[in-house]
């Protein structure tokens, strides 16, 4: 890893080290979790698990206490390691590691006789492949909040950054789709250019689509317009701002957005870095 991003593999560790997160079913998709190739490994045996919830300091994962797993926890003196497994987009094959723990005990789960929620501690710092992952996601939530209304202005370079193919978009009024340009977006809105549009569609609910590329994903975002205005010099497009319901903003569309203000960041950091290396010169 190159300096930078060690640097913010350490910052993504500090800040976020403690706080425990919930898979939801909503949280392993964005994440690419493949949550069937998840495991825990004791001495040379491999026992099917659910992670339940992790931090950078350790894990909760459901397992079968019948399948032999205790047995091998008191020959192990509760050492034991737990498999993670991602999808990979820049790979062909999945990304898989191991993060060495300590079984510090476990409790019944959900009235079952079988199954049990089992906490382990980490006895290391997690490789720097799962606090990116995960650092990425929590960084993305606290920023979809914090910086709730930050624009990103719609152009080539931020296309590119965001990985949408084309400005070009749909947006659907009353279920019907129209052809609409973006214009530029936040966490909390979109503004969009749409032809054959009329000023009545202020306060009207309407759903934006977004189309990713790398991974390829799509995300509907319902709103409603709350601001139509004219375009300088043509008359023929009007201008609209389309607030989202915050409750239906999807998180990869949050993390999306996030890995590209990030890098927008990152870069004028950068600039400001060169530019007081060499005295402020151009």
């Amino acid at each position: 890893m190159g300096i930078l991003t060690s640097r913010k593999i350490a910052d993504l560790y500090g800040r976020f080290k403690e706080i425990d997160v919930t898979y939801t079913k909503e949280i392993v998709q964005v994440i690419g979790l493949q949550a069937d190739q998840v495991h825990l490994k004791c001495v040379s045996d491999s026992f099917p698990c659910v992670i339940h919830s992790s931090s950078f300091l350790g894990a909760k994962v459901v397992a079968n206490v019948n399948s032999g797993l205790m047995e091998k926890l008191q020959q192990t003196n509760n050492s034991v390691s737990l498999r993670f497994c991602f999808k990979n987009s820049d790979q062909g094959s999945p990304l898989t590691f191991f993060v060495a723990s300590h079984a510090v005990g476990h409790a019944a789960y959900g009235g079952s006789v079988d199954a049990a929620l089992f906490a382990l501690q980490f006895t290391q710092r997690p490789p720097d492949d799962l606090i990116d992952i995960m650092g990425r996601f929590l960084d993305a939530n606290i920023n979809s909040t914090k910086r709730r209304d930050e624009r990103i202005i719609i152009n080539a370079d931020t296309l590119r950054k965001l990985g949408i193919l084309s400005n070009e978009s749909i947006v659907f009024i009353q279920g019907a789709p129209r052809r609409c340009l973006l214009r530029d977006i936040s966490f909390a809105e979109a503004k969009i250019v749409m032809a054959g549009a009329d000023k009545s569609l202020e306060g009207q609910a309407a759903a934006l689509r977004f189309d990713f590329q790398d991974p390829r994903k799509s995300f509907l975002i319902k709103g409603k317009f709350t601001q139509v205005e004219d375009v300088e010099s043509r008359k023929d497009l009007l201008a609209l701002v389309l607030s989202f319901d915050e409750a239906a903003v999807p998180m990869g569309y949050k993390m999306r957005l996030n890995d590209c203000l990030s890098t927008v960041r990152a870069g004028q950091s950068g600039e400001a870095e060169g530019a007081s290396a060499d005295g402020g010169k151009a």
